[in-house]
């Protein structure tokens, strides 16, 4: 692969920026500098480094971010802030996106990756995976609406699959479900006469937070995924 190209895949930039980076020798290729953008490197065996960083190349990337409330789930957005913007300058974002989606004002466990199987995988609606919300309820709940939101609600002409909902205390819950329909979570609660008034994903699938705080990022592998 040529040099510019496998900055650029990792990356660093456009070709317009590795090319330059590259000519005014910020590139060393098994600890000598290489000033031509088109020299061909082998990637499973040349060492190439950045400003004393070795770049590995990757093809698939995933990160783990546990996601704070004010930010939208988004790439881009005209207005509002979004889940990019909390990435920090050491992630590879190139053709990264998140998997799935948060409220704006929902924290807990966020994907991103730049696999798109994967991502079809744990949001397809076939594949039934967990999600695990912490819920802070306006209102106490009862026997009676733990009963409904385990065997299913109507959630506006839809009828919500049987989840698992185990009472912390009179206003918190945990809530298991397999599908993630937009809103789903406020309005099965909103169907059981109560308000979500704080939520958090604790567990997409296999991920969870682990030791991760509020607004951090970590690199993961795919075996932690599948």
């Amino acid at each position: 692969m040529r040099l510019d190209k496998f900055l650029t895949e990792c990356g660093i930039g456009s070709r317009k920026d590795v090319k330059k980076i590259i000519t005014t020798g910020q590139i060393a290729i098994n600890g000598k500098i290489e000033k031509d953008f088109s020299k061909k490197i082998d990637i499973k065996a040349d060492k190439v480094f950045y400003r004393q960083k070795e770049i590995i190349f990757k093809k698939y990337r995933y990160y783990l971010m546990y996601k704070i409330a004010g930010y939208i789930t988004a790439t881009k957005d005209n207005k509002e802030k979004t889940v990019m913007e909390l990435l920090p300058e050491w992630v590879i974002k190139k053709d990264l996106f998140p998997v799935g989606r948060l409220d704006k004002d929902t924290e807990g466990v966020l994907l991103f990756t730049n696999d798109g199987e994967i991502a079809h995988n744990l949001t397809s609606p076939k594949k039934e995976i967990t999600k695990v919300y912490r819920v802070h309820l306006r209102d106490d709940i009862d026997n009676e609406s733990i009963k409904k939101l385990e065997e299913g609600v109507d959630i506006g002409g839809y009828i919500t699959l049987p989840a698992s909902a185990e009472k912390l205390s009179d206003r918190e819950i945990l809530l298991r479900i397999k599908e993630g329909r937009f809103h789903q979570v406020k309005k099965m609660l909103k169907a059981v006469n109560n308000e979500v008034v704080y939520l958090k994903r604790e567990f997409f699938g296999k991920l969870g937070l682990v030791d991760l705080k509020p607004g951090e990022v970590k690199e993961i592998s795919k075996d932690d995924i599948v």
